[in-house]
């Protein structure tokens, strides 16, 4: 359990959720305040500043508490500052999350409540979790980057989907309706790719992908179970690839992704394991998305970080472990 004693950091995204965020603050706001949740409330306002802010104010402040009111890019901001800084090992920090974005498929795994009403009290009963996190190591024009990532990394469709997306949102448009959009549109713009897959060390793909997904949560796209078996704190990843398939299949199968029946189909094959290498020929045809957010282009090297990031959840969340 967490005092309320303790000192909270309140990391705002107002344009989170195409701009609801600024919409419903006041109500957060006021339900914060009364809980004595807001010691110190900082708004974000341009991309990344909120792995800056949750950097500065864990190293140089000494917060052991965030509370975040975006989407999953934001709290992908914040888990990146979390790992930056270092005063404090990462499980020292709890973070809470109040889900105001376009996809909140994070939260989703956790069958986080949708009101905030409920979101703030899961907070004030302060039940934690502590999850594993994903690192890859990928290029960006001539430089090579990293980046830390806690739902799922997508390639190929999957990563031109978000890129096409994450455009809308910059324009002002979000939602489910906007995703599906560009993910009907992004199957004619889409060319397969040529990669070979390397799992702990060992080949285990080569060949002519369609998409491709990494990660230790179920969900993204903003309800779609990409990674169906994937459990968030056994120190693996899940990998769903789908290989060269028809348009018209995969139009046929979007309602699958929802509850991942997808994966039955003959085109797709699963793979669990530590550390992932991936390899595109050429390697800028292969694009990178994590938690959303727009990155780079193969090589790409993943790598787990097991039970790294500790995060509040629902006490039936909980209840659902041990049962």
């Amino acid at each position: 359990m967490i005092s309320n004693k303790e000192g909270w950091l309140v990391i705002v995204n107002l344009h989170a959720g195409s701009k609801r965020c600024e919409r419903d603050w006041p109500e957060i706001k006021e339900l914060l305040m009364v809980n004595k949740l807001g010691t110190e409330v900082v708004f974000t306002k341009k991309a990344n500043q909120a792995a800056e802010i949750s950097h500065d104010y864990i190293e140089n402040k000494g917060f052991k508490n965030i509370i975040i009111v975006g989407g999953d890019g934001t709290m992908n901001e914040v888990v990146n500052g979390v790992f930056r800084q270092s005063r404090f090992p990462t499980t020292d920090i709890t973070l809470g999350l109040i889900t105001v974005g376009t996809g909140n498929d994070w939260g989703r795994h956790y069958g986080m409540h949708s009101s905030y009403k409920k979101m703030v009290k899961a907070i004030v009963n302060g039940r934690t979790f502590v999850q594993d996190a994903g690192k890859v190591k990928y290029s960006k024009t001539s430089e090579k980057e990293g980046r830390y990532f806690v739902n799922i990394a997508g390639m190929g469709y999957d990563a031109l989907v978000a890129k096409k997306t994450n455009v809308s949102k910059q324009k002002g448009r979000g939602g489910v309706l906007v995703y599906l959009i560009n993910l009907l549109q992004s199957l004619f713009q889409y060319s397969y790719t040529d990669l070979s897959i390397n799992a702990d060390g060992e080949q285990v793909f080569a060949g002519k992908v369609f998409t491709l997904s990494i990660g230790v949560c179920k969900y993204n796209g903003g309800g779609m179970m990409q990674l169906p078996s994937a459990i968030s704190d056994d120190g693996l990843f899940d990998v769903t690839l789908v290989r060269k398939t028809s348009r018209l299949k995969v139009i046929r199968n979007i309602k699958n992704l929802y509850d991942g029946s997808f994966i039955k189909m003959k085109e797709v094959e699963t793979f669990r394991g530590k550390e992932f290498t991936i390899n595109a020929d050429p390697p800028e045809s292969l694009f990178l998305e994590a938690d959303g957010e727009s990155l780079g282009h193969s090589p790409l090297f993943f790598d787990i970080v097991p039970k790294a990031i500790k995060l509040i959840v629902r006490k039936k969340f909980l209840k659902n472990l041990q049962g």
